[in-house]
């Protein structure tokens, strides 16, 4: 019998990371490596796509107002400007709390884009996740919604895809109507949509005499809620300070009751009185504003009142992310 020839092995081409695609986990990896892609280099694709990245707009010019937009504030928008210029037949791009049905994104019949921050992400990071609808709205098809994905890993952010340098300005409203130009030509469904947004809506102000405080109204009482880009550990204290001199409140009748913890931020939350109004709060909230600097800037120990007064603070702490 002939002897068999021995068999030889062709040398697959080699990938870097970066260039091997995302196959289903069960499939082979297309690294070449034998082994199925969840067990190869699917393991750090999914590890960085479950990732928590705690401050997903750090760096973002209005960090704090992205992230009162995020869990706090029911119907605003703000312009957003690309680093790289507007594409050709998209006259703006805007930034909603929410849009119809939870789209992620809409390209308007007009080619602008409107982008979704309220919505589920399917990641960790939900800059990658914005970032990647943006993108996907922006070469969309006009008068077509953009639906959710998981983001690539290895995909930009919003910090690298919009203008640093431009403000963010967020522009607070009374409903949902933004969402369509032209309300009686709107599908049922979106006039439906709208209708059910604008009941739950609660009644908010964002202040103008500090950065991102926003007031608003309940049936029961007012709140005013604090977005603060101070550390947090430095801002309890301070909080702390000030709540054992008597010092935290907004007024007569106005309490601090509390703090979120949301997207790595630290929110203050006032109850006010339900005759206090958005303009009522202008003034006492920036004299809080001149207080809180100065025990900001104080570094001696806590005393024991200031201790007490930090732990209940601390036991009264939500992480809403």
């Amino acid at each position: 019998m002939a002897k068999k020839r021995p068999q030889t092995k062709a040398k697959r081409p080699q990938l870097t990371d970066g260039e091997i695609p995302v196959v289903g986990a069960r499939e082979p990896c297309p690294c070449g490596s034998g082994r199925r892609y969840k067990a190869c280099h699917g393991r750090a694709a999914a590890h960085a796509v479950t990732e928590l990245v705690q401050r997903p707009f750090e760096g973002l010019p209005g960090e704090c107002d992205w992230v009162a937009l995020r869990e706090l504030v029911p119907a605003a928008t703000a312009e957003l400007t690309l680093k790289e210029g507007l594409p050709e037949g998209v006259p703006s791009v805007r930034l909603a709390t929410v849009l119809p049905m939870a789209w992620p994104a809409l390209r308007r019949d007009d080619g602008s884009v409107l982008i979704g921050l309220q919505n589920d992400t399917a990641s960790g990071d939900i800059s990658r996740d914005l970032a990647d609808t943006l993108l996907r709205a922006l070469e969309a098809e006009p008068g077509n919604p953009v639906q959710g994905r998981r983001a690539p890993a290895d995909g930009p952010r919003l910090q690298d895809l919009l203008d640093l340098s431009a403000p963010f300005e967020p522009v607070v409203h009374e409903g949902f109507e933004f969402w369509v130009p032209d309300a009686q030509n709107a599908t049922a469904e979106v006039t439906a949509s709208l209708e059910r947004a604008n009941a739950a809506a609660i009644p908010t102000v964002r202040l103008q005499g500090v950065e991102a405080a926003y007031w608003c109204q309940t049936p029961d009482k007012n709140h005013l809620r604090w977005v603060m880009p101070h550390p947090e550990e430095q801002l309890l204290d301070a909080l702390a300070r000030l709540h054992a001199a008597g010092a935290s409140s907004l007024g007569e009748g106005t309490r601090l009751v509390g703090s979120f913890r949301a997207h790595g931020l630290t929110v203050p939350v006032w109850d006010l009185p339900s005759g206090f109004g958005a303009q009522d709060a202008e003034k006492p909230a920036a004299e809080f504003a001149e207080r809180l600097a100065g025990a900001l800037a104080d570094d001696t120990p806590l005393t024991g009142d200031e201790r007490r007064a930090r732990g209940g603070l601390t036991n009264r702490q939500v992480t809403l992310s």
